[in-house]
């Protein structure tokens, strides 16, 4: 017998009643049909994209710092897909009595967070009696979205004031979080964000800042098919919170067309 015939007999013999043991259901193996398995995955090595459909949503919110406060700005539109489901929807959510929230995204997302948030916000006020902090709101809802890897479509706009004074805040839906003295965030973003940044100044007053993130909003609007309806505002101030509703109607552009030809 050749060399080391026996010790890998031995060495079979065990392979084979370990496998026996660990698959001693093998009967149940049995009734398992994998065939829908094998097409589906051939199928999304063929097509992967059809595994995958994302609906676009359509959404514009800003944020802004003045001298005395923070304003925050939203659209109200509604979308599913290429669908307007509604043309005067809330976006901007209370959070306490300090802070104001806007958000973008998927809107059971949005309003599912926001709403967990508030709740866990009162419970420490109860708990502690002091003022709930706007860092903690940032950090709990980063904790959650975090969490879920970026399977929750919500970014978010956080403004308030707390005992280290006006805090603007912006959630991506990652988890990240940065504080900027003005943003905007959607898919109208990039139209609003020219606006800001053109305009903005440090110490602007009430009536300068609410005429800029008007014309913010108006111009994600204008540029997304996503984003429409009317302009809603939140005014955060030390004593008190103003929420707007259907400040100003989107209405058609009106654009000088002098063409020399």
């Amino acid at each position: 017998r050749p060399k080391g015939y026996y010790f890998l007999r031995v060495r079979k013999f065990k392979l084979f009643m370990g496998l026996f043991h660990y698959d001693d259901d093998h009967r149940i193996w049995k009734d398992f049909n994998l065939k829908n398995f094998w097409r589906n995955e051939k199928e999304f090595l063929i097509n992967s994209n059809a595994f995958f459909s994302v609906k676009k949503t359509g959404t514009t919110i800003c944020g802004i710092t003045f001298k005395h406060g923070i304003l925050l700005a939203s659209d109200t539109r509604a979308t599913n897909g290429e669908i307007i489901c509604d043309t005067n929807c809330e976006k901007i959510h209370f959070i306490a009595p300090n802070i104001c929230c806007c958000g973008a995204g998927t809107s059971a997302d949005t309003e599912n967070i926001t709403k967990i948030l508030s709740n866990q916000l009162e419970l420490q006020r109860i708990s502690s009696g002091k003022e709930t902090s706007v860092q903690m709101a940032v950090s709990i809802s980063q904790k959650i979205l975090f969490i879920h890897k970026g399977f929750l479509s919500a970014a978010m706009i956080f403004g308030g004031f707390d005992f280290l004074g006006s805090n603007l805040f912006c959630v991506h839906p990652h988890g990240s979080s940065e504080k900027i003295p003005f943003i905007s965030m959607g898919s109208g973003s990039l139209a609003a964000m020219a606006i800001l940044e053109n305009n903005y100044k440090n110490d602007l007053g009430l009536k300068k800042a609410v005429l800029i993130i008007q014309e913010a909003v108006k111009a994600g609007i204008y540029n997304d098919t996503g984003s429409g309806g009317s302009v809603d505002l939140c005014i955060l101030t030390r004593k008190k919170i103003r929420i707007i509703r259907n400040k100003i109607f989107s209405e058609i552009p009106k654009f000088k067309q002098n063409f020399n030809f």
